[in-house]
């Protein structure tokens, strides 16, 4: 594999060099990380609401070191592919799997474009979750998941609205002063608004059916679905 090539096409290299530096925290729930633990089950819920993940073939874009991925193997799909490209964080997401005993899933090192071209229509349901707002083209990736979902399938994504909110709560919050992520995490100009979001979906023939926004209560520190979206937010759609 060229992976110089594959880099270069709709991949920030600072991006993958920043998770790929964090990567063996990835499982450390104390980490920088402490914020995908304490979602994932919104997130698993969610997507498990909409699309019954049991027995279904599912693709986890930017899987990272698999939280989701691992989550979604184990709720019981019948095959969960993961796919990213910062290589350690796949390392470590394949020896997660291996110490928990999932053999229902696998990860590759494929940019989702390529996967698209080589697997069209071949997943039930195909998630993409805090991957957008990391990629200089979201709207190419959006395409290629459009492609690779099943006519009768779901598409899932998350990213984060961008209004002076999301800039106060997303970086100045989360990144400064709670210091829930790293500074540096997020650049506010590549928030997407869930207007623009779901003109990209349509324009890749697939069709927004529920949106649901997440909040973080700073006294309890409990996270929630709601229907603001002021902030993060995810949305699940179907193939037009």
């Amino acid at each position: 594999m060229n992976t110089e090539t594959h880099d270069s096409a709709n991949v920030d290299a600072a991006e993958i060099d920043k998770f790929s530096r964090l990567a063996h925290k990835w499982w450390d729930k104390t980490s920088e990380f402490k914020p995908l633990h304490d979602i994932n089950p919104l997130r698993l819920g969610y997507i498990d609401g909409h699309a019954g993940l049991a027995g279904k073939t599912v693709l986890d874009v930017g899987c990272g070191g698999g939280i989701l991925s691992e989550s979604m193997a184990k709720l019981g799909a019948d095959a969960v592919t993961g796919i990213d490209m910062a290589e350690k964080s796949l390392k470590i997401a394949k020896l997660h799997a291996l110490e928990e005993n999932v053999g229902n899933i696998s990860y590759r090192h494929i940019r989702v474009e390529e996967l698209a071209e080589e697997m069209p229509h071949a997943f039930d349901v195909v998630t993409c979750m805090e991957l957008l707002e990391h990629v200089p083209d979201p709207a190419a990736i959006i395409r290629a998941c459009a492609e690779l979902v099943k006519p009768d399938g779901m598409v899932f994504f998350s990213t984060i609205n961008r209004n002076p909110k999301s800039y106060a709560h997303a970086i100045v919050g989360a990144e400064y002063l709670l210091g829930l992520v790293p500074r540096g995490t997020h650049d506010w100009q590549k928030f997407i608004t869930p207007a623009e979001l779901a003109r990209m979906c349509r324009q890749a023939g697939l069709d927004v059916i529920d949106s649901k926004g997440m909040t973080y209560n700073p006294l309890t520190k409990i996270y929630r679905l709601d229907d603001n979206t002021d902030v993060n937010y995810q949305i699940a759609c179907r193939p037009q």
